[in-house]
């Protein structure tokens, strides 16, 4: 903040006199000019302390002179006697109060270099006072930055420092964290560092679609590294945070170079958070597909001693498994797990766990909480769904909870204990559970669960694209052949009347003799034995597709 008129008037040694416009002594002084030119202003900028002798002015200059200031925005005019003038000619005392212009009547002994060193300290104290604010500000966005929610802190950190609000995006321009130190939003519910959810008031979901224009911008120019934008009541700047999403500031005040510094160097410490999770969730994926594979093995004391060393559970209750199909494993693990980027996410409040499997994200949904699992993933891809009742827990209690047992005794009690469900039962269960989440994921339904497509049939279970590729391949030659017969509605005929001539052939409307001639031709270009019951389902199957 430049110093104002005001502080400058009142360095005693100055002894600078104000003669008139006093209500303007707060405008802030950018730079002190000395100019003997009637018409100084071409070579001003606004802002300016204007300093003269008025060597070249006469009373009758005074209202031309002072407008002519006053429209370029000069802070203030300071005039010098004893050389030209023995004293400020009251005309221009005069015009300058008329038009709101602060004049100071400069004394023969005060140098105008030694005003213009004054005000140079002055700019250069208050520029050494912003470089401190901003570096002291950096420090403590740093400190949030390396706290376990990072991401939260240094959103709550900012909009602190700002005296504004502060959102975190991800990369749809969704909001995952608000904060708001401006106060409007007393009345919201808004995310706190306490708040894994990352959830957000209706002003913060109103505010993040107010800037999908902008977020479209930077989303198809990422040279962009920045947008700014202004209304009368707010200040806004929006930056990207490389894939990982975008954050956005805003400010009742217009922001100064070193609110400027300040959000920079959040944007910095924000992507670095947030690629320092992407690793820590990239390790920690691996740990939990692991931890699925021992449990797919009916090693579930060593799954839950894996996890215990990480700080982590398995389920306790009866699960449903799911199978997702997502483009983004990460998004959905994070809505799972109702946190921002952490070594932890895959196991939310609920306690689901989820591993990446063969190319799909497996979850263990508790059983009271699958449907709300269910509905979360859906938002994310296609998702298959196991029937429920899955146990993974132990007769004597969870596997995790007899390895923290304070007794010796009774944790070797509990270590000797049988299992409520064997090991190899637990795999055969998982196993299953599994296989039928992975099947009900072929259906072409956004959520598929197995129990529902078990009353639809077989073929509700089989890859609607693989099986039409199975079904054209099968029937090829029948509909490749050169004859008037359609052999392929023969074929079926023949299979929906169960292999009976008669009721196949006056279903088609043709002898029996010539059905079995087109059988025997479907035959031979099928190269497969019709009274076999396998070929017989096949072909049946084939048809139904």
């Amino acid at each position: 903040m430049a110093p104002t008129l005001r502080r400058i008037t009142a360095i005693v040694p100055l002894h600078l006199e104000v003669l008139a416009g006093r209500n303007g002594l707060d405008r802030p002084v950018r730079w002190v000019a000395v100019s003997e030119l009637e018409d100084p202003t071409p070579f001003l900028e606004g802002g300016e302390l204007v300093l003269t002798t008025g060597m070249r002015l006469s009373a009758g200059d005074a209202v031309p002179y002072v407008s002519r200031l006053v429209a370029r925005g000069v802070s203030g005019l300071g005039f010098g006697v004893g050389l030209s003038h023995d004293a400020v000619p009251p005309a221009f005392a005069e015009a300058a109060e008329s038009a709101g212009l602060p004049l100071v009547e400069v004394p023969r002994a005060t140098p105008f270099i030694a005003i213009g060193k004054a005000v140079s300290d002055l700019l250069a104290g208050e520029q050494y006072e912003e470089i401190s604010r901003a570096f002291a500000a950096q420090g403590r966005l740093t400190r949030a930055a390396l706290q376990r929610e990072g991401p939260v802190a240094v959103v709550d950190r900012l909009s602190r420092e700002i005296g504004g609000w502060a959102l975190l995006l991800d990369p749809a321009g969704a909001v995952r964290h608000a904060a708001d130190a401006t106060g409007r939003h007393t009345g919201d519910k808004h995310a706190s560092p306490g708040d894994r959810r990352g959830a957000a008031g209706d002003w913060a979901r109103e505010t993040a679609r107010s800037l999908e224009p902008e977020i479209a911008r930077l989303r198809s120019a990422p040279s962009l590294a920045s947008l700014a934008l202004s209304t009368p009541d707010e200040h806004v700047v929006v930056q990207p945070l490389g894939r990982r999403g975008f954050f956005a500031v805003g400010s009742p005040r217009p922001f100064s170079p070193i609110a400027h510094t300040v959000v920079n160097a959040a944007g910095s410490l924000l992507t670095l958070a947030l690629e320092q999770g992407r690793e820590q969730r990239s390790a920690a994926a691996h740990v939990r597909s692991a931890v699925l594979r021992l449990l797919l093995a009916g090693e579930a004391r060593a799954a839950a001693e894996t996890l215990a060393a990480l700080g982590m559970r398995l389920p306790g209750d009866p699960v449903t498994v799911l199978a997702c199909d997502t483009a983004d494993p990460e998004a959905l693990t994070e809505a799972l797990a109702g946190a921002v980027p952490g070594p932890r996410a895959g196991f939310a409040a609920m306690g689901t766990f989820t591993a990446p499997w063969e190319g799909l994200l497996v979850v263990l949904a508790p059983d009271p909480h699958a449907d709300e699992v269910v509905a979360l993933a859906a938002r994310h891809g296609r998702v298959g769904v196991s029937a429920p009742g899955v146990e993974i827990a132990r007769s004597e209690g969870r596997v995790e909870d007899r390895m923290e047992s304070p007794d010796p005794e009774l944790d070797r009690a509990l270590t000797r204990a049988p299992d409520r469900i064997p090991d190899r039962a637990l795999a055969t269960a998982l196993d299953r559970a599994l296989d039928q989440a992975r099947r009900a994921l072929v259906s072409a339904s956004p959520v598929a669960r197995f129990s529902e497509l078990a009353g639809r049939g077989l073929l509700s279970l089989l890859d609607p694209a693989a099986a039409a590729s199975f079904a054209a391949a099968i029937l090829a030659p029948l509909r490749d052949y050169g004859s008037r017969a359609d052999l392929v509605e023969s074929l079926r005929a023949y299979l929906a009347s169960n292999g009976h001539w008669d009721a196949a052939a006056q279903r088609l409307g043709v002898h029996r003799h010539t059905l079995r001639y087109r059988m025997k031709r479907v035959s031979e270009l099928l190269g497969r034995d019709l009274d076999d019951p396998a070929v017989r389902a096949e072909l049946w199957i084939a048809l139904c597709l």
